[in-house]
């Protein structure tokens, strides 16, 4: 998928057992999918993954006060979603891909057959505004505030 490109409809299920159907944001807000390997990888501790998105984590109220939705995605289990979220607070939800068919038409696949680390930015109209395929994790949360801002 490249920028300008609609995006994929999907339907995942996300840590708090909801399904999120991307388009169902069409028309009412830009959306914000954040694709990452896993959260408990080898040689890669939770602790590490969770630090990692802490810019995204700080950025996350400015996303939400411009309108948008953030989800993040990986190839977990729903329970493993879960464990992650509550044990690292975080504020918004993982979706779990353990098909990996989102992660693979996205991000695509690495040779361990995870989501490759990238975020696209979905405008309102349901195409690729941005993406970021080599992702900084500490200046990430205000990359994503300033490509949000260009689309207001």
């Amino acid at each position: 998928m490249n920028e300008g490109d609609t995006a994929l409809d999907f339907e995942l299920t996300a840590n708090n057992d909801s399904v999120v159907k991307l388009s169902s944001f069409k028309g009412k807000k830009n959306v914000v999918l954040c694709f990452y390997p896993k959260n408990h990888l080898f040689a890669c501790p939770s602790k590490k993954v969770f630090k990692m998105a802490e810019a995204t984590i700080a950025a996350y109220p400015k996303i939400q006060e411009l309108g948008a939705e953030l989800f993040a995605i990986s190839v977990d289990t729903v329970e493993d979603q879960k464990k992650f979220v509550k044990e690292y607070n975080v504020p918004y939800l993982h979706l779990s891909d353990s098909r990996k068919v989102v992660c693979k038409a996205y991000a695509g696949l690495n040779l361990a057959g995870l989501a490759k680390r990238s975020t696209f930015i979905i405008n309102k109209e349901g195409q690729i505004a941005k993406i970021f395929r080599d992702v900084n994790a500490e200046k990430h949360g205000q990359e994503i505030i300033q490509s949000l801002q260009s689309l207001q």
